[in-house]
């Protein structure tokens, strides 16, 4: 019998850790039309990683040139990646780490899936648009320092020596300078 409440326990536990019920409907007998609509796109992405690679021989070393999946499964991969956000975005899930605050385990390893996928095995980066900015602003930011003390130094009042000669002090080196002529 105990193996019995052991064996439940597990289950239960396996089940609320990995928010299965978040795949599900409300009743909790099928799939979401989200769940149904990402597995789908998940297929349907490596599906377009599967076709783009026929054809190529396998090594042991793998080919460093994977731009065929990239640009055909582009879209793929995008389409997938949107509605994975949004359904974060729809459970208010985006930035959570606590327990039972992600989507279910089905789901986010399919995603996690794909990403290694496009990331590290086909290389496939997404080109940031910001990064001319985020270059500009850092190179502006550094050059404050450079420009306030040029500024500053050529604003200043320079403060050259003089030599300051007193009346009765320049009477008597004329009349010295004189006298030694």
């Amino acid at each position: 019998m105990q193996i019995v409440v052991m064996v439940s326990e597990f289950f239960n536990s396996t089940w609320q850790e990995a928010n299965c019920a978040n795949c599900l409907t409300s009743n909790g007998e099928d799939l979401s039309n989200n769940t149904e609509y990402f597995l789908s796109l998940f297929n349907k992405t490596l599906a377009c990683f599967e076709h783009n690679l026929q054809g190529r021989t396998y090594s042991l070393l793998p080919p460093k040139n994977y731009s065929e999946v990239c640009k055909n499964c582009n879209d793929a991969y995008k389409m997938l990646s949107a509605l994975y956000s949004e359904m974060q975005k729809m459970n208010g899930l985006e930035s959570k780490a606590e327990p039972g605050t992600h989507l279910c385990i089905d789901v986010e390893d399919a995603m996690n899936i794909t990403r290694k996928l496009w990331s590290r095995t086909f290389n496939c980066s997404v080109t940031c648009s910001d990064t001319v900015s985020v270059v500009a602003v850092s190179v502006f930011i550094l050059f404050l320092p450079v420009v306030f003390y040029l500024s500053s130094f050529l604003h200043s009042e320079q403060k050259k020596r003089k030599l300051i000669l007193r009346k009765f002090l320049s009477a008597s080196v004329i009349s010295a300078s004189a006298r030694t002529r």
